[in-house]
């Protein structure tokens, strides 16, 4: 009973500070809307130039359908590739699409005639998102010409793309699942890491140490109330990813919250042990930032794992918010089960039990 009355001493003082409840409210409003808006690497605008040596109808229907596409606009018809290639070093187009001559014939004739698309690398996401809007463009085109003539889709180059789970090439389906630990880390992390210490520098903490609550009673009183917000937070993350970008995960929703109710745990914990090491509120601040700047870094939230050097790859091993973002991203896009992300959840649940442990034994009670 005793932890039940200092929880409710805890969400108590919570109420009594009136910007919390607001910034609880506000931050996953904020966070799912703008981020994935503002830090996207989806690439629109993209101005391309045609080197048509065909002059078919086929041809200029192809460049009609990629002038169509919302990524790509259609800056210059050239004559010559070298005309086009010096309107890219210009700076006046992107991407260059050369038509080959009897493009047409050859598309009658079941042949794979090969287009050519030259990109302006400077920019190199820029460069791979053109060229991969491209090819799907053009191969819908050509498949769409060869049902229309009752013939076998030919491919336009040996390459075959399909693309699973997210058709649309989305970045912020990738996102919005990843955004869930960040705002979980700057509130349920960072509030505990504040809290301890705040007590400190107020004094009011020694009226608690002289009291006979147990050390795992007042650190259960610390970590639920910020679990419980952090469960609210990430219902309300999902309602707003589902009203404004149409997002709800594929996956179980009770396996999405068993995670999220485990890295609550987690980084609360964490951040009484950063709250228990510290003596001022400013000190708790700085290392936790410090910490969040490295999560977030070597989580993959931002960049994908795989395109990290090797030794970065081991690294992101000891960080738990990669495993976090691994299993949100699997329940939201893939449909995952239990079973899928069980070795995130393992990793998870291990360096739950031992921050929680080092949360419990970092805490010293005098008196």
């Amino acid at each position: 009973m005793t932890v039940l009355y200092l929880i409710q001493k805890e969400f108590l003082q919570i109420a009594r500070n009136l910007l919390l409840p607001i910034v609880f409210v506000v931050l996953p409003l904020a966070v799912i809307n703008g981020v994935p808006r503002i830090a996207t690497q989806e690439v629109k605008g993209l101005r391309f130039c045609v080197v048509d040596h065909d002059l078919s109808t086929t041809s200029a229907r192809l460049i009609q359908q990629i002038d169509a596409s919302a990524h790509l606009s259609l800056s210059a018809v050239c004559h010559h590739y070298a005309e086009a290639m010096e309107a890219v070093d210009a700076g006046q187009t992107d991407v260059v699409v050369e038509i080959p001559p009897h493009f047409e014939k050859n598309l009658r004739g079941k042949g794979a005639p090969n287009l050519l698309i030259a990109a302006n690398a400077t920019n190199g996401t820029k460069a791979g998102m053109a060229q991969a809007y491209l090819l799907q463009i053009i191969g819908d085109a050509q498949r769409a010409l060869a049902q229309e003539r009752g013939q076998q889709s030919v491919a336009v180059s040996p390459i075959a793309v399909n693309i699973c789970f997210n058709p649309q090439l989305d970045y912020k389906l990738y996102m919005v699942p990843a955004l869930l630990g960040l705002f979980l880390i700057l509130i349920v992390g960072f509030l505990p890491a504040l809290n301890i210490v705040g007590e400190k520098e107020k004094g009011t903490i020694e009226q608690m140490n002289v009291t006979p609550i147990r050390k795992w009673e007042f650190i259960v009183s610390k970590v639920v109330p910020y679990a419980l917000v952090g469960l609210l937070m990430i219902t309300e993350g999902l309602l707003v990813a589902r009203g404004v970008f149409g997002f709800w995960p594929e996956g179980s929703i009770a396996v999405l919250f068993l995670f999220v109710l485990v890295f609550c745990m987690l980084v609360s914990s964490f951040g009484l042990i950063v709250s228990n090491y510290c003596q001022t509120l400013s000190q708790a601040a700085l290392t936790m930032f410090f910490f969040l700047v490295i999560f977030l870094l070597m989580s993959g939230l931002l960049t994908p794992i795989s395109s990290m050097p090797e030794w970065a790859q081991r690294l992101t091993l000891v960080n738990p918010l990669r495993y976090f973002v691994e299993a949100m991203r699997a329940i939201y896009i893939k449909g995952a089960t239990l079973a899928d992300v069980g070795s995130q959840l393992l990793a998870l649940s291990v360096y739950a039990s031992i921050t929680w442990a080092w949360a419990i034994g970092s805490y010293r009670k005098n008196g």
